[in-house]
């Protein structure tokens, strides 16, 4: 049991760290970080729209006086739900590795949003993804705001007389995650490299990339506290979880896919065992869906309308074998 609370606001992890964190973690409900040292401060990653990035900002300034000059913005990947707030930190340096900033320019916020627009009006598959994530936000107003400064693999950057880190160790969750390390203070930010309590995605992959990270963390990285993209603040044991919960389905899907299983149907048979009680189950579909692509080689995109699609069958079908659609953490 984690001795950090998960509840939603602003939460003071020591050494100057901050941990802002969204229950439940599921679909949507990011994590974000704040570094503060003496007048000095960094942001790591915005929220999903403009008026939970404006709540968590206006948080930060009443808790935290430093904060109300930002002045290094880091985000840990493209995702919306880690930039589409960018444009409230105004004037701040907006700093990501490379492959982060080329997948924001390739599906900016305004088309992300014209896109779930558009699948609204396009049957089960965008309903679905209405459902679960796009009718929760407000996007109103929301303008492409994209990394200023940019590294390749490593980055230190300073807060104040702090160092912080920042590495990307290639594509695991998307092509541009990175890990924010403060060595000195034993803390990491993680963006969605970690899930805690919660099924990852897979949009990217290769996955044994991903267990690799994990890895890393686990035997090279001297920390005792973990901010995860999504779900609890975290330990080792968090990742050790996640690493976990990759190999096995690395090797269920490995299994399905030489018995020349369909992936959406492969997904429905799968027993989590010790990991069924994470939010989001349905994920499983988008991860065979990745994994399957990867064993068979192609660099096809994954056609998200189909994805929701699938992933709405799932739900439908555990709820009539008798599990909840949503498995809440047990």
């Amino acid at each position: 049991m984690s001795k950090w609370q998960f509840t939603k606001g602003l939460h003071d992890i020591g050494n100057g760290c901050y941990a802002y964190l969204q229950p439940d973690g599921s679909w949507g409900w990011s994590n974000a970080g704040l570094i503060v040292d003496g007048d000095d401060c960094l942001l790591v990653d915005t929220l999903f729209d403009l008026p939970s990035t404006g709540a968590m900002l206006a948080e930060m300034k009443s808790s935290v006086p430093a904060s109300r000059r930002i002045r290094q913005l880091v985000n840990t990947h493209a995702n919306g739900d880690h930039t589409f707030g960018n444009q409230l930190v105004e004037g701040a340096e907006i700093i990501a590795c490379r492959a982060c900033a080329e997948e924001y320019a390739e599906t900016p916020p305004e088309r992300m949003i014209q896109r779930a627009r558009n699948w609204q009006n396009l049957g089960v598959g965008g309903a679905f993804a209405q459902e679960l994530m796009w009718s929760r936000f407000d996007y109103r107003g929301v303008v492409s705001t994209p990394p200023t400064k940019l590294f390749e693999k490593s980055m230190d950057v300073k807060v104040g007389d702090t160092v912080v880190s920042l590495t990307h160790l290639g594509s695991a969750h998307t092509r541009g995650d990175i890990l924010v390390h403060l060595r000195d203070k034993k803390i990491l930010y993680t963006g969605d490299l970690l899930f805690v309590g919660g099924h990852p995605v897979i949009w990217d992959g290769p996955i044994d990339n991903w267990i690799r990270i994990c890895q890393h963390i686990l035997d090279d990285l001297d920390v005792d506290v973990i901010v995860p993209g999504h779900g609890a603040i975290a330990e080792k044991a968090q990742v050790r979880e996640m690493r976990d919960y990759l190999v096995f389905i690395r090797d269920e899907a490995r299994r399905y896919y030489e018995a020349g299983l369909p992936y959406d149907e492969a997904a429905q048979k799968v027993n989590f065992g010790e990991f069924s009680g994470w939010l989001d189950p349905e994920r499983i579909v988008i991860n065979f869906a990745s994994l399957y692509r990867e064993f068979s080689g192609s660099t096809a995109h994954l056609d998200r309308m189909v994805l929701f699609e699938q992933m709405k069958r799932y739900r439908e079908a555990r709820v009539a074998a008798g599990h909840g659609p949503h498995c809440h953490h047990g």
